[in-house]
């Protein structure tokens, strides 16, 4: 199949799935580290409610969002991605791009009539990461504009839609809290022109 694939101009991508989910998700302990550590973060945020690993299928297009999140005083919704390693780039652009085209539709399922859609792609804080993100900065920062310093604030009034990435620290230690002091210090790095 590989060789068939290759001698047409593509490339096979297979994908394990382990009772409706990716078998790497399954097995990825500092995937839900991450999880459990933004959702605890959002406890000094009453107004938001979080909805995590919401599934969706509509019109052929299939996924789970790790974190969806409403904030019914502002109508808004947010498309939380979480990505405890940056690998394909284009990959992460497409899939959170296609969840926030159909936020609006997967929140209407919940009652929750949105005016507004935002994403939020979190990684978790590493060298390898970092470096990763630099690499494709200008592309990054085209997809994903908003600054994530400004996070906290926009969370307290979420106001206008936006789309930022930003980086989280290490979560593995799942005991210790994480509040959103710790994401006003998170700054992404200078992204550097491709």
């Amino acid at each position: 199949m590989v060789r068939i694939v290759e001698a047409l101009g593509g490339r096979l991508a297979l994908q394990i799935q382990w009772q409706g989910g990716d078998l790497e998700r399954v097995i990825n302990v500092r995937h839900s580290a991450l999880h459990e550590s933004l959702a605890r973060s959002f406890l000094a945020l009453p107004d938001w409610v979080l909805a995590p690993e919401v599934s969706f299928s509509i019109r052929g297009e299939r996924g789970v969002i790790d974190i969806f999140a409403w904030h019914a005083a502002t109508r808004t919704l947010l498309v939380i991605e979480l990505k405890t390693e940056i690998v394909d780039v284009n990959d992460l652009m497409g899939k959170v791009d296609r969840k926030r085209q159909l936020a609006v539709e997967i929140g209407r399922e919940r009652g929750w009539h949105a005016l507004t859609v935002a994403v939020w792609v979190i990684v978790a804080d590493s060298k390898t990461n970092r470096r990763r993100v630099t690499a494709h900065g200008t592309t990054l920062r085209a997809a994903f504009p908003a600054d994530g310093r400004s996070v906290a604030g926009w969370l307290r009034e979420p106001r206008q839609p936006i789309a930022r990435l930003s980086f989280w620290p290490d979560a593995r230690d799942t005991g210790t809290r994480q509040d959103l002091a710790t994401v006003k210090r998170v700054r992404v790095p200078k992204l550097a022109a491709a």
